[in-house]
C-alpha cells in the first residue's frame, strides 16, 4: 500500500520578491502617513483622484522617454485578452493627466490640484523601504507655469514630513532648463562624454545616446569622477529659466524653506522640465531620497493634449515608514476595542452577540470572546487586545439582565444592565 509519506506535499507560497504584508501591526503606521498626507493635501486646498491600476502602455512608453530605466527594465508590461497591450502604472503623474485630458479638465479654473494615494509598480531591485509594488502619495498642480506654484507643491510636501515628524529632511534643488536651452547642453555634455565612453559603466553608454542628461544620474563608483567634472548645466540655462529658478528660491526663502543647490540633481523621466528636486533624510546620501518632484510642462501635449505646465511630486508609503520607524518617531497606535464580551454559556453567547451590536450601533468597538473558552482565557484573550471593559455575561447575568462589567485597567467591577451598557463603555446613549 502507498505511504502516505510519499504523498506530494502542498506548496507552501510566499509573497512574491520586491512585495510585502501589510500585518495589522504594522497598520498604525500606514494609516497615519495616509491621514496626514490627506489632512496636508486637503489643507492646500487640493481635491482627490484616482486612476486605474493599469493604462495602454503608451501611456507610460511614450511619456518617459528611451533609456529611461522605467522603459528599459521596470515596467510590467502585458496583453490583454482583447489583444491591447497594457502596463501597470509605474508612476503616477502620466495617468492623472490621461485624465486630465480624457475628462476635459482644462476648462477648470486653473491651476487644478490634484492628490492621490495609489500603488504603483516597477520590476526594480528590492531594497530596504524600496519595493517592486509600493505606494505613493502624489501630488500634482495642473495649469500654472508660474514658479510660485512650485513653491507651493515644495512647500506641501515639507509641510507634509514636518507633521511626520520626521527630522532633519534636507531639500536638494536643480533647474535642468527647457526646450529652448537644454538642447544646447546635451550637444556639449556629449562633447565631454565622448571621450570617457570607455571608463563608464554600460548603463551610461546606453545613456549617452537615448538619454544623456541621466548621465548626470548614475550612481555607479566609477562613473563619479567623469560627473564631476562635466559641464555644469546651470552655465547654459536661458534667460527665462534662469529668472523662473531666480524667483522659485525667493518664494522657498520667503516659506523659510531651507535647500541646497544640487547641480548634478535630474530626474529618472524625459517629461521634467526647469525646477526638479528631491528630499532626503539626515541618515543617509543621495540614493536615499524619500519623495521627488518636478515641473513637467510638455507632459500634456505628449499625450494629445494641448500644450499645458504643470508641477507635481511623488512620495513613497514604505519608505517614510522606513524612515519614521529609524527616527522613532511617535505614531498614534490603533485604538483598542472599548469592550470584550465575555460569555459563558451558549445562551450568553446569543446575548453577548446582540450586545456588541448594540454597543457598536452606538460608536463603540465591541469584540465578542471565541466560543467554547473558559473564562480565564478569555480574559488572557482581551487583555491581549488591550480593551477597557471586558463584559462578563453568565447564567447568572442573563437572568438579571445585566452584565458584570469589568475595567481592566484597575480591576474594578460594576453591574449594569444590559441597555445601559453601550453608554457605560463610552458610546452614544
Amino acid at each position: 500500500m502507498p505511504n502516505d509519506d510519499d504523498a506530494p506535499q502542498p506548496r507552501k507560497y510566499a509573497a512574491p520578491r520586491g512585495t510585502s504584508d501589510l500585518l495589522p501591526e504594522a497598520w498604525p503606521y500606514w494609516k497615519f502617513v495616509r491621514d496626514t498626507g490627506e489632512r496636508v493635501c486637503e489643507l492646500f486646498g487640493y481635491q482627490r483622484i484616482d486612476t486605474p491600476m493599469f493604462e495602454n502602455a503608451g501611456v507610460f512608453l511614450r511619456t518617459a522617454g528611451a533609456g529611461t530605466d522605467v522603459v528599459e527594465k521596470e515596467v510590467y508590461l502585458f496583453e490583454d485578452r482583447g489583444g491591447e497591450r497594457l502596463a501597470l502604472r509605474p508612476e503616477g503623474t502620466a495617468t492623472v493627466m490621461r485624465a486630465y485630458i480624457e475628462h476635459g479638465m482644462s476648462s477648470l479654473p486653473q491651476p487644478v490640484r490634484l492628490y492621490y494615494i495609489a500603488p504603483n509598480f516597477r520590476y526594480d531591485r528590492p531594497q530596504a523601504g524600496r519595493y517592486r509594488q509600493h505606494t505613493q502619495l502624489g501630488v500634482e498642480a495642473v495649469g500654472d507655469a508660474e514658479p510660485m506654484i512650485d513653491a507651493e507643491v515644495i512647500d506641501l510636501q515639507a509641510t507634509f514630513y514636518r507633521q511626520l515628524g520626521l527630522a532633519a529632511v534636507t531639500l536638494r534643488l536643480n533647474s535642468i532648463g527647457d526646450s529652448v536651452c537644454r538642447p544646447r547642453y546635451i550637444e556639449v555634455l556629449r562633447d565631454y562624454y565622448r571621450s570617457h565612453l570607455d571608463e563608464v559603466c554600460a548603463d551610461d553608454r546606453m545613456r549617452f545616446d537615448k538619454n544623456p542628461l541621466r548621465l548626470l544620474d548614475c550612481k555607479e563608483d566609477r562613473c563619479q569622477p567623469i560627473i564631476a567634472g562635466a559641464p555644469r548645466l546651470r552655465d547654459y540655462l536661458c534667460d527665462a529659466c534662469r529668472q523662473h529658478f531666480a524667483q522659485l528660491q525667493a518664494y522657498l526663502r520667503a516659506l523659510a524653506i531651507d535647500f541646497i543647490l544640487d547641480e548634478r540633481l535630474v530626474r529618472g523621466l524625459d517629461y521634467y522640465t526647469r525646477t526638479v528636486w528631491e528630499f532626503h533624510p539626515a541618515e543617509e546620501g543621495a540614493q536615499s531620497s524619500i519623495g521627488s518632484g518636478g515641473r513637467y510642462d510638455g507632459l500634456v501635449e505628449l499625450l494629445g493634449g494641448v500644450p499645458t505646465p504643470g508641477v507635481g511630486f511623488g512620495s513613497g508609503f514604505e519608505r517614510l515608514i522606513f524612515n519614521l520607524k529609524r527616527q522613532g518617531a511617535p505614531v498614534p497606535p490603533a485604538p483598542p476595542p472599548a469592550l470584550y464580551l465575555a460569555h459563558l454559556t451558549p445562551e450568553a453567547a446569543a446575548e453577548a452577540l446582540r450586545l456588541a451590536d448594540a454597543v457598536r450601533s452606538a460608536g463603540a468597538e465591541a469584540v465578542v470572546g471565541p466560543q467554547g473558552r473558559s473564562l480565564k482565557a478569555q480574559m488572557r484573550h482581551a487583555n491581549a487586545r488591550r480593551a477597557r471593559y471586558v463584559a462578563i455575561i453568565g447564567s447568572a447575568e442573563l437572568a438579571a439582565g445585566e452584565a458584570t462589567l469589568r475595567q481592566l485597567a484597575d480591576g474594578s467591577e460594576r453591574r449594569v444592565a444590559f441597555d445601559g451598557l453601550p453608554a457605560a463603555v463610552g458610546g452614544e446613549p
